[in-house]
């Protein structure tokens, strides 16, 4: 087992990383339970797969639960399950000073997230991720957030967990879809910032997606390590720093809005290919080699990501790719930069970018 902390500003919280760690949820959050019963919040696949774990681990120590289950997909992160989730949590008197479950993947990571901190002006909650997506990404950091009909995670707030529970077990229920989805976040971290950690994935990826323990307490740990560390230098995403954890996601986030932020494109296989495409475009403008740009295309392809746009079979051309990404939340007084390389093991924002360039670039990648 591993302890990651994740320091800020006068205040800081533990990630707990190992297998078995759900049926320790009780005596681990102890600290964060002032009731005999707790909310909780999980989609109806978490629910029924780990449910009765995280009941039994708070009936250790005397805690009932309370459930509010919803449907699966990103469905959830709406104005209507917000709305719904809040007043379900103020009928049951939830109060600043307590904490609420998110048991889960990242979707419900960050609708729970977002309920805790507009409820009352922020209370409390516990990340219980069950998705690999969510133990190396998204139950970390404090981004939470709803999608709206004018993009993806548009309304949300920071607001970081008391504790982020990673049980590695909880990913055997996975489907392998969903484990290459999470993994595509894994290998983020050695692209955007540590190439001896990218060596690593390219050797033993099959290892992490095929869910050996060591490859995968590994892969977790290191992964949380740093952006942990990214976190703790900029938590607001103010300097620039953090927002190179976004490596691949414009792009990405592009190709979900094309595919209608469906099941088409998990959002794990979204960034996968949109890393490939950053990397393409670094060498497109020139900032690393041919040969490194195809090295990152197929350490992805070699985990079972899909790392050819043209493989999506989309019928949209370049500009309505580069329109998609208008949206996104990095746009400063009219401009988006992007999220490059340098090298593999080295991202930075490219504030000079012109959209007609990409989607020229996108037109070229479209036609395979």
């Amino acid at each position: 087992m591993a302890v990651i902390r994740v320091e800020l500003a006068g205040r800081g919280y533990d990630v707990q990383v190992g297998a078995g760690l759900l049926d320790q949820a009780g005596t681990l959050a102890r600290d964060f339970i002032r009731k005999d019963r707790v909310a909780a919040v999980a989609d109806r696949n978490s629910h029924r797969h780990h449910g009765a774990r995280l009941e039994a681990a708070l009936a250790d120590i005397d805690v009932g639960v309370d459930w509010f289950i919803t449907e699966p997909g990103e469905g959830a992160k709406s104005w209507d399950v917000l709305a719904r989730l809040v007043d379900w949590l103020l009928e049951r008197g939830v109060e600043r000073g307590d904490h609420i479950f998110a048991l889960g993947g990242g979707v419900i990571g960050d609708l729970t997230g977002f309920a805790a901190a507009v409820l009352k002006r922020g209370c409390g909650f516990v990340q219980v991720p069950t998705t690999l997506l969510a133990q190396v990404d998204s139950s970390v950091g404090g981004k939470t957030a709803i999608n709206t009909s004018a993009g993806k995670n548009l309304v949300g707030a920071f607001h970081q967990p008391a504790l982020v529970i990673a049980d590695a077990a909880t990913l055997d229920t996975l489907p392998p879809r969903e484990m290459g989805a999470g993994y595509a976040e894994v290998i983020k971290y050695g692209i955007l910032g540590d190439a001896d950690f990218f060596d690593w994935c390219e050797a033993n990826g099959a290892k992490v997606t095929g869910r050996d323990t060591d490859a995968l307490e590994y892969a977790v740990t290191k992964s949380v390590e740093a952006k942990a560390r990214i976190v703790a230098e900029d938590e607001r995403e103010t300097s620039g720093t953090r927002a190179l954890l976004n490596l691949g996601h414009t792009f990405g986030h592009a190709l979900e809005a094309e595919t209608g932020f469906s099941d088409r494109l998990l959002h794990g296989e979204g960034v996968a290919l949109g890393m490939v495409l950053a990397a393409r475009y670094s060498a497109r403008r020139g900032y690393i080699t041919s040969s490194d740009a195809e090295r990152v295309a197929s350490a992805i392809a070699a985990s079972g990501l899909a790392s050819e746009l043209s493989s999506l079979g989309l019928t949209c051309d370049g500009q309505k790719l580069a329109a998609h990404m208008l949206h996104d939340k990095k746009m400063d007084a009219g401009t988006l930069p992007f999220i490059l390389l340098r090298c593999i093991g080295e991202a930075f924002l490219d504030r000079s970018v012109e959209m007609s360039d990409v989607a020229d670039f996108l037109d070229g990648e479209l036609a395979g």
